[in-house]
């Protein structure tokens, strides 16, 4: 099995390279800057203007994009958010079309920012959105990547929640200042956090993938797929199920007037909220590790195991 996958060096393409390693596939990461890119020994490192007619891979994933929370949206960031993820996405578009043997399948990556904030309500894969720029910035995102149905190419667009693992992203983040007995809830805390564990990620993704890359399969499925865990939870639902896994109490919580004027436009991504549900991935098979946060946090912190089993 090849694997190609564009941005591969970030919390989730790492975690997928080593899964994918692991089980003997060959892949290729494709990076802006090769030369500069440390990967793993089994790796191979592709800078995006040494793709080539003759490449042939069975799946390529498409993770490639700046962090939306990295810094406050100026303008100018806004376009740097959008443009990194286009342009990479039209470069394998590009490449797609000069193909002597297309990939099986693209998954490209997408997010749960897609719906907006949509308070409460629950949201699987056929919901509508509310209009902001997580969603439009998402919705260019997923516009480019099934372009390549056109070829010939089947798209399947990874509409992920926020992955949770201590080795970095929110909770990787949020583990200094909980551990210090200074983890507070944000706002009234009602709003809605649509989680997923890593692990679970990984092996969403996986899933997904050999659907395509089984010979002995079907034609495999298409489209959005949240990859969110199946029980939300709201955010001091989180904060109190993180103190408790580190053995900590929650300190104050910040104010919601606070988080708007230090993040401005960026602070929707922390007071607003969506309560997204994995409705396609049951039914193709697809069986959760770890479905509850409160068992998944203790065991990734490795506090409570045994109250969780």
């Amino acid at each position: 099995m090849r694997v190609l996958i564009a941005g591969g060096s970030g919390f989730l393409g790492s975690a997928l390279s080593e899964r994918l390693v692991g089980e003997g596939a060959a892949v290729t990461w494709l990076s802006r800057a090769p030369d500069r890119k440390r990967a793993p020994e089994a790796v191979e490192v592709r800078g995006y203007d040494a793709l080539a007619p003759g490449d042939a891979w069975g799946a390529v994933v498409n993770l490639a994009g700046a962090g939306i929370t990295d810094r406050r949206w100026s303008e100018a960031r806004k376009r740097e958010l959008v443009d990194s993820r286009l342009g990479p996405t039209r470069t394998l578009l590009d490449w797609m079309r000069t193909c002597i043997d297309r990939p099986r399948v693209l998954l490209s990556g997408s997010a749960v920012g897609w719906y907006g904030d949509r308070g409460d309500a629950p949201l699987t894969e056929d919901s509508d959105f509310h209009d902001e720029f997580a969603h439009r910035l998402c919705a260019q995102w997923e516009a480019a990547a099934l372009e390549a149905e056109a070829l010939g190419v089947p798209v399947v667009l990874l509409r992920t929640g926020i992955a949770l693992h201590p080795d970095g992203g929110m909770l990787g983040r949020l583990l200094p200042p909980f551990r210090l007995g200074l983890g507070g809830r944000l706002g009234d805390g009602t709003q809605v956090l649509s989680w997923i564990a890593r692990e679970d990620w990984v092996e969403a993704v996986r899933f997904l993938m050999g659907l395509h890359l089984d010979d002995a399969a079907s034609a495999g499925p298409r489209g959005v797929f949240n990859l969110a865990a199946p029980a939300p939870v709201t955010n001091a639902e989180f904060t109190s199920a993180l103190a408790q896994a580190l053995g900590k109490r929650t300190f104050l919580p910040v104010p919601a007037p606070a988080l708007r004027l230090a993040l401005g436009e960026m602070s929707t991504l922390l007071l607003g909220g969506q309560r997204v549900l994995p409705r396609r991935l049951a039914p193709a098979g697809f069986a959760f590790r770890h479905p509850r946060l409160a068992p998944c946090l203790q065991a990734q912190l490795g506090r409570g195991a045994a109250r969780a089993g």
